[in-house]
């Protein structure tokens, strides 16, 4: 299924864009929209039993999905859980949680 099925749509007929527009020969595009972050919240996170971790120079959230998790694929779910969209946004010594249990975290954040 693709990730766009549930996205919004808007179009753009903003006429700062005629001339764009008349160089590709459309009168209007069709645009998918930004989708909207959705932090989980304290009471969900509260459900779910975490092992807490410092942050060290040269973590990253795929790093620590690969060692508790198996996989850097879900290293969303530890950005998740800690509000944090990028590693940018952890300072070093910062405590963040990662979920001891992958199929509880996943049961809160989709």
């Amino acid at each position: 299924m693709s990730r766009y099925v549930k996205r919004q749509k808007a179009t753009n007929e903003n006429e700062q864009y005629d001339k764009l527009f008349e160089k590709r020969g459309v009168d209007k595009v069709i645009q998918y929209r930004s989708p909207t972050a959705k932090y989980i919240t304290d009471e969900q996170i509260a459900r779910v039993d975490c092992y807490k971790y410092s942050w060290k120079h040269g973590d990253s959230f795929e790093k620590l999905a690969q060692e508790y998790y198996g996989s850097p694929t879900e290293w969303w779910v530890i950005a998740s859980f800690n509000r944090k969209p990028t590693e940018s946004h952890v300072e070093l010594g910062e405590i963040i949680k990662i979920p001891i249990s992958l199929a509880d975290a996943m049961q809160v954040v989709e």
